[in-house]
């Protein structure tokens, strides 16, 4: 329990420039949000039994990690996503001009689909509920690229770029795991039994979805998902 806690050394350097010029009163704002906004993914966490591998502070906002498999029930981490914006709005009762700016610009920030934010969490797995689990990853990234190019659009703002740097590096790592968390996605469906309520015929391994269990049509039979794995995992080993 004692490392589940973790504050990067940027925020002590933020901290400091905010207390010699003069903006300490908005970090503690900034900060007071995002750990509320926090609270609200790890509360809901603790409702579906997740577990949390640690939660990072960061100059500007915070990661809850979990140690959980992929292949959970989309809702749970849909509702885990979406507690923590649904958390901060609550913050918008509090009549200070300054801190509620600080509020809707985090909120609204946040919701954008790069990732790590939520907006990106989001996103997939709405894109999880119309596409295979690989192809919702990808068109996940892509979107991701895109709106970070967007970003570079707005008058330069140090403060802004070094935020950008920062999700562009999330998203080309994101990018660079897409064959190992794709392989995760199969290796927990070989090494657990899930189950799953909704069958689903597919053609191949790319075009496997969350929440189903798959029938695989191979010329004029059927093969069942437990059966492709085995053959697949086998031959790795």
């Amino acid at each position: 329990m004692k490392n589940l806690f973790k504050i990067h050394p940027f925020f002590y350097l933020f901290a400091i420039l905010c207390i010699f010029t003069g903006y300490f009163k908005n970090f503690l704002f900034i900060t007071f949000i995002v750990l509320f906004h926090e609270l609200g993914h790890i509360l809901m966490s603790i409702v579906y039994k997740w577990n949390i591998d640690k939660i990072i502070l960061l100059p500007f906002g915070a990661l809850t990690i979990f140690n959980e498999k992929i292949n959970r029930p989309i809702i749970e981490e849909l509702m885990i996503a979406i507690m923590g914006p649904l958390f901060q709005i609550l913050l918008f009762k509090i009549n200070n001009p300054l801190f509620k700016m600080y509020n809707l610009n985090l909120l609204l920030f946040n919701l954008i689909p790069i990732f790590p934010l939520d907006g990106s969490k989001i996103l997939n797995l709405i894109l999880n509920k119309m596409f295979s689990f690989k192809y919702s990853h990808i068109i996940s990234i892509i979107i991701s690229f895109i709106f970070i190019i967007l970003l570079f659009l707005f008058k330069f703002n140090l403060v802004l770029y070094v935020v950008i740097f920062f999700l562009l590096y999330k998203t080309y790592l994101e990018y660079k795991n897409h064959k190992f968390i794709f392989n995760k996605f199969l290796c927990e469906r070989y090494m657990y039994k899930f189950n799953f309520k909704k069958t689903k015929i597919v053609e191949n391994k790319n075009a496997m979805k969350r929440d189903y269990k798959h029938l695989f049509r191979a010329k004029n039979k059927y093969v069942t998902e437990r059966e492709i794995l085995l053959k697949l995992f086998d031959k790795q080993i």
